[in-house]
């Protein structure tokens, strides 16, 4: 405790004190602050080279392409908050539409049983990464390689022959082909300010009750915030097409494992664990059920992300789940302020750093760059995010 004015200071409130406004927004000192102005940043320059950036049509088209990337992230998050790595997501995404693909258009299984199959492959395969990495010992970064090597075969050997399946039930084209109108948008974004603006003003009146101070204008400031951004989204969602259903299938994944990592004892023994895993163990902690768990699911997001990427293209083919899907998908989180060593993070980061990926790939798309060039641009992306990661970290240990 510290005195402050004549009046003690816990602990607590002096480092609310110096997180400020965004502290409590995000996994670094300033939150997701750096990324959204590294963000607005990225679109003006792009606004600036080429005007159709900002167009309704355009940023629509974006978002369709960073849910499924996104989705990836978000099982990715699970697995970086342990201070561990999943190598074989894109192909176990691949692998996972494969499955469905088959059973959907060669087997003549229903869209839902489908679908549900090609997730279950996905589960199987993470729970089977987990139990090789806790039960053998073996680090999660060979077994994962492993796994893109060997699911990238296993495609090839569903899809036999033909090498594409073209996907034509409405049910699995219409996860990325919906579009809902805009009353329906409206409607939804108001929910979605209401449950956040329930949820803040509840957590601030628990820290009252608890003898916490905390000022009204900082919390009355996020509120307005978040709230005109998803107004925003929706106007612009809605000048063209209107809400997409892949769009709202990414968030919820978004939300859903938010509170999740913050709301449940699993989600606390994830930051737990890669904070300090034999302090874990100590305190009774299953670790290796934890980690189990967590590889689950970052393999059944994978497989859930290789659906909505294969109804958007509208089929399934020897290069689903390759390029640069895996980069994008361990990238995003990472720029987003995601600890690439454990313990420090949050699923939020999926969608800001897939929209910072989204927005670079698509920017660049727009203007006509090589794929070298794009590659090249990523990659120093994640090396500059990954070295301020790093930087930080050694930093909080010496303090």
């Amino acid at each position: 405790m510290t005195a402050t004015g004549g009046r003690k200071t816990t602990t607590a409130e002096a480092e609310r004190g110096r997180t400020g406004l965004f502290g409590r927004l995000g996994p670094g000192a300033y939150g997701p602050l750096p990324v959204l102005i590294g963000l607005a940043a990225i679109w003006t320059i792009f606004t600036v080279a080429n005007p159709r950036f900002l167009s309704p049509v355009n940023l629509t088209n974006m978002m369709l392409q960073i849910a499924a990337v996104g989705t990836i992230s978000v099982g990715i998050v699970l697995v970086l908050l342990l201070g561990e790595i999943d190598l074989s997501v894109g192909s176990v995404s691949g692998f996972a539409a494969g499955v469905m693909a088959v059973l959907s258009v060669k087997a003549g299984l229903p869209a839902v049983p489908a679908i549900l199959c090609g997730i279950l492959v996905g589960l199987v395969i993470g729970a089977f990464n987990g139990l090789v990495v806790t039960r053998f010992g073996v680090h999660s970064l060979v077994v994962t390689l492993a796994g893109l090597l060997g699911f990238q075969g296993a495609l090839l050997y569903v899809l036999g022959d033909t090498g594409t399946i073209n996907l034509r039930d409405p049910i699995i084209t219409g996860l990325a082909g919906t579009f809902f109108p805009p009353l329906v948008g409206w409607v939804a974004a108001a929910a979605v300010i209401a449950a956040y603006a329930a949820a803040v003003f509840s957590g601030r009146r628990r820290e009252l009750a608890a003898g916490l101070e905390r000022p009204l204008a900082p919390v009355v400031v996020r509120v307005v915030a978040v709230a005109a951004a998803v107004l925003a989204g929706v106007a612009v969602l809605n000048a063209d097409r209107g809400l997409p259903l892949a769009v709202v299938i990414f968030l919820g994944f978004v939300v859903v494992f938010h509170l999740i990592t913050k709301k449940t004892r699993f989600g606390r023994y994830l930051f737990a664990i890669g904070g300090n895993a034999e302090a874990a163990r100590r305190a009774g902690i299953k670790v290796e059920r934890v980690r189990v768990a967590a590889f689950t699911l970052c393999s059944a997001l994978a497989a859930a992300g290789g659906i909505l990427a294969a109804s958007r293209l509208l089929a399934v083919n020897q290069s689903s789940g390759s390029g640069d899907i895996l980069l994008n998908a361990i990238a995003g989180p990472v720029i987003a302020g995601t600890s690439l060593m454990g313990g420090r993070g949050s699923v939020w980061s999926a969608l800001l750093g897939a929209l910072v990926i989204g927005s670079i790939s698509n920017g660049m798309d727009l203007l006509a760059f090589d794929s070298s060039i794009k590659f090249m641009v990523t990659g120093a992306v994640l090396l500059v995010a990954a070295t301020i990661d790093a930087v930080a970290s050694r930093r909080r240990r010496a303090t």
